[in-house]
């Protein structure tokens, strides 16, 4: 019997530590951007269902994961991590298995 997994990624906010105009998720490690490594974690656990909360320069951050298939949540004002899984919780209404929730 498989379960049902889904895995949400925090990739909204601004990393003000970073002391960067760049969104924490996009600054690179060994030539790739920080957001792939959560998210080649979950596929390597076998969570298929991906969800990426973004915000802050969503846009490159969609970009950035264009080809990868995930479920893209916006979340419009960065009022912390539990409003951004509330704000994938729209996404995620009919699920009723295993929620991963990582940070980008």
């Amino acid at each position: 019997m498989s379960q049902d997994l889904a895995a949400v990624i925090l990739a909204a906010g601004k990393g003000t530590r970073m002391k960067s105009n760049r969104a924490k998720v996009l600054h690179e490690i060994a030539g790739r951007a920080m957001l792939h490594y959560p998210l080649q974690a979950a596929r390597q656990a076998g969570f298929e269902r991906l969800h990426v909360v973004v915000g802050h320069q969503a846009d490159q951050v969609r970009e950035t994961l264009a080809e990868s298939g995930v479920c893209f949540v916006d979340q419009t004002e960065q009022l912390g991590t539990g409003h951004a899984l509330l704000c994938a919780s729209e996404s995620l209404a009919d699920f009723s298995g295993t929620l991963l929730l990582l940070c980008g």
